[in-house]
This record gives C-alpha cells, structure tokens and sequence, in this order.
C-alpha cells in the first residue's frame, strides 16, 4: 500500500509542475505588433514591471465611413529594452512579442510580453541592441 501511496505522490507533484509550467510558461504564441506608443510606465506594489501600451489605428468598423483604434498592453521583462521604449513614447513603432496564457507578477500585469524592439518610426532595423 505504502508503494502504491509513493507513486501516486509523485505522479501528482509531476501532473501539478506541468500544470503550473503549462499555465504561465507555455508560450501559446509570438508575433509582431506595430501602433505608436501611447505610454510606458514602471509600477507594482511588490514588484515593480514595466508596461505599455501601444495604439494601432486604421481598422475599420461595421459604420461605413468610421475608424477605430485597437490598443495593445504589453509588459516589458529586460531593463535595456525598457530604458529604449521609455525614449520612444508618441512615436511608430514595431515591438515582437511571445504570449502566454496568464501572467506572473514578477513579469508583468499583461499576458503579453515584448522582447525585441524591431523598429522606431522610419528609422533602420534595430538589429544591434545590447538587450538582445
């Protein structure tokens, strides 16, 4: 009985690790966002995150002749690419991104975390940052 107890321990501590890596460390999808950056902001009562956001316009609506805006939030893990998008506020940019399923308090309020700023208005690539 004792053996039978010790197995179904560790298969249950394995199932909750992998639930737990599954549930904020499964990266359900990457992509590329592009708007002009509406603001960017350090803040967090424990642990302080960057995020921002970013304004994409030009989408249409279902009201002939009517424009909308889509917003983007996104939290920021690395401090030199944070200390870039802090320069950048108000200007077109390009951001790449990895999506998770939930958020974790140490890396952010959004399930969208950017890890590669690719372009700042008309400027060239980015390819040569320190952060990468």
């Amino acid at each position: 009985m004792k053996k039978y107890l010790r197995i179904a321990s560790i298969v249950l501590v394995l199932v909750l690790i992998v639930g737990f890596w599954w549930r904020y460390y499964f990266v359900f999808g990457e992509g590329v966002k592009a708007g002009n950056l509406n603001f960017f902001v350090k803040k967090g009562y424990i642990f302080k995150t960057y995020e921002g956001r970013i304004i994409q316009t030009g989408f249409k609506t279902a009201t002939p002749g009517a424009m909308q805006s889509n917003e983007f939030e996104f939290s920021v893990t690395n401090d030199s690419l944070a200390s870039l998008l802090e320069r950048c506020s108000g200007k077109e940019i390009e951001l790449r991104y990895k999506e998770y399923l939930h958020p974790l308090p140490w890396r952010g309020m959004s399930n969208y975390v950017v890890f590669e700023l690719l372009m700042v208005e008309n400027e060239k690539y980015i390819n040569e940052l320190p952060y990468k």
